[in-house]
């Protein structure tokens, strides 16, 4: 590509050399989701192996992502994000805030989502799909797994987050937390009300055998003021690299400049299936009792091995 001389200073026109053509902002967006090796980027793409090839080797030769070898005969290699690779998720993830709402939407900032629309398709499209093996994020206590190893099922639920929102958005309605204070939490007096009901809730999901997990953009920090505050049993996963995010597709909104999750609840099984997917989020208290009722339906299904701990399982969606 040939460039004009000023944009031989210019990080954007650096960047688009990078992001510019259509097949690499694909191939990058894929291998953020897991499909990290040949033959499922080509069948997630659609794209024909000599294509497939030439974008790899582009992108590798750019610095955004590395080869490692995972079998010698024949030889295979797997496709991962370099640093500089990581640090363009949060660029692939506003490319999909601003492609659904712009795009997609009409414009409109808001928490929810249409039942028809794509953010409600996608999120569905999710059950029956397995979550990243590798993928860790930052926990109020230390880095943590996304799933449980001992649980049966685990739910992980998305919320907007626990800091202060200027700006009244539909979707995104504040919770005020009766007798604590504003100035000692910060931002809890803006909280998610699932937060709280799944608390209340977590003796009924442990007798089930099910776990919790809530995921935000927040810092660690953030979500640590306040689930001592708040004393929240379960942990609260810190995506502020939005590597979730860029997993698993989800839908998002931006508001005083910080990105945010749409509030969403997936169940998943003991192998790491989607099984049930709740969106979008309209009545909290009825959102986490059917959660109750369908992951401790996953959790029934999923046989204990002494030796081996959860076993394959096969939720009855409806049961």
């Amino acid at each position: 590509m040939r460039m004009h001389n000023a944009d031989e200073t210019c990080g954007v026109a650096q960047a688009a050399l990078v992001l510019g053509d259509w097949w690499n902002v694909l191939v990058l967006r894929e291998v953020a989701r897991g499909h990290v090796r040949f033959d499922a980027l080509a069948a997630e793409l659609g794209l024909s192996r000599k294509v497939l090839t030439e974008r790899l080797g582009r992108l590798v030769a750019q610095g955004v992502l590395r080869r490692s070898l995972y079998q010698r005969r024949p030889v295979r290699y797997e496709y991962l994000l370099t640093d500089a690779g990581e640090a363009l998720v949060p660029v692939l993830v506003a490319m999909q805030d601003w492609g659904d709402r712009w795009v997609l939407g009409d414009g409109t900032l808001t928490a929810t989502a249409a039942q028809d629309g794509a953010e409600h398709t996608r999120v569905h499209a999710l059950v029956g799909t397995r979550l990243p093996t590798d993928l860790r994020l930052p926990a109020t206590g230390a880095e943590s797994p996304l799933l449980a190893p001992d649980a049966r099922a685990t739910v992980l639920f998305t919320y907007p987050g626990t800091g202060a929102e200027r700006a009244p958005i539909p979707g995104a309605e504040r919770d005020p937390i009766p007798g604590v204070e504003r100035d000692q939490v910060p931002g809890a007096m803006d909280r998610t009300p699932q937060t709280r009901l799944f608390r209340d809730a977590w003796p009924d999901f442990r007798r089930a055998g099910v776990d919790v997990r809530g995921i935000s953009t927040e810092t660690v920090h953030e979500q640590a003021e306040f689930a001592r505050a708040e004393e929240i049993p379960y942990p609260l996963l810190s995506d502020i690299d939005q590597r979730f995010t860029a997993a698993l597709r989800l839908p998002v909104f931006r508001v005083d400049g910080r990105l945010r999750h749409k509030r969403l609840i997936l169940v998943v099984d003991a192998e790491r299936t989607v099984r049930q997917a709740l969106f979008p989020i309209t009545d909290a208290p009825h959102a986490v009792t059917e959660t109750l009722r369908l992951a401790s339906a996953c959790a029934r299904t999923a046989p204990t091995d002494p030796g081996r701990g959860p076993t394959a399982v096969g939720c009855v969606p409806n049961a």
